[in-house]
């Protein structure tokens, strides 16, 4: 099976020098991506800027803004089989970037607009194909995550917590159609991902 996998977060610049980020380390994603490698799968990892190395046997394709993913998605996405989407897409970038270096002593208001929802645009054609997406939350959890699980046709949602930002390892919840629900971790990413890898793909 030929996986697409997003990881990472993406940058949207303010000026040559700032941006809009947040605080996504790409781990899990990138971590998926090698779980998946690992289980014959060919994959295509489309990635944010991140500290990490990629697995040998991916494709990779490096992209920085929201709009850059979408693009290598809908490119890629064709041609694969199923949808990891494991990016911390900003929400948000400024309406307009500054050519120039702002100065310190100019407006610090900040236009935002909304970038595009890659997971919500990507299932909508998914014709049968697999789409896993993530959700950060931390209030009201499960609740939010099932709802955005079916608000953007996701076949299931991994959800976890703020405090895998950043951390080596996590614990979330794997919720699916029917009111399924199943824990995993705490773990190493890599473990947690071999696990997620294993309970989502065992029937491909």
């Amino acid at each position: 099976m030929r996986v697409l996998v997003t990881a990472g977060p993406t940058l949207e610049p303010i000026d040559p020098v700032r941006f809009i980020s947040n605080r996504s380390s790409g781990r899990m994603g990138y971590a998926i991506a090698e779980a998946l490698v690992a289980s014959g799968h060919d994959v295509v990892l489309i990635s944010g800027p991140v500290a990490l190395s990629p697995p040998e046997e991916a494709q990779v394709v490096p992209v920085e803004t929201a709009d850059e993913m979408l693009r290598a998605c809908q490119e890629e996405w064709p041609t694969c089989q199923a949808l990891v989407a494991a990016a911390a897409v900003a929400d948000w970038r400024p309406g307009k970037m500054s050519q120039t270096k702002l100065d310190s002593d100019q407006s610090s208001h900040l236009s935002l607009v909304a970038n595009p929802d890659i997971l919500a645009v990507l299932a909508e054609e998914k014709a049968g194909r697999l789409v896993v997406g993530f959700a950060l939350q931390d209030q009201a959890a499960e609740e939010k995550a099932r709802a955005k699980m079916q608000k953007k046709g996701m076949d299931w949602v991994v959800l976890n917590g703020l405090e895998v930002q950043g951390s080596l390892s996590a614990e979330v919840v794997l919720i699916g159609a029917g009111g399924i629900r199943e824990e995993f971790g705490p773990s190493p990413k890599a473990v947690l991902a071999e696990d997620l890898v294993r309970r989502l793909f065992s029937k491909s």
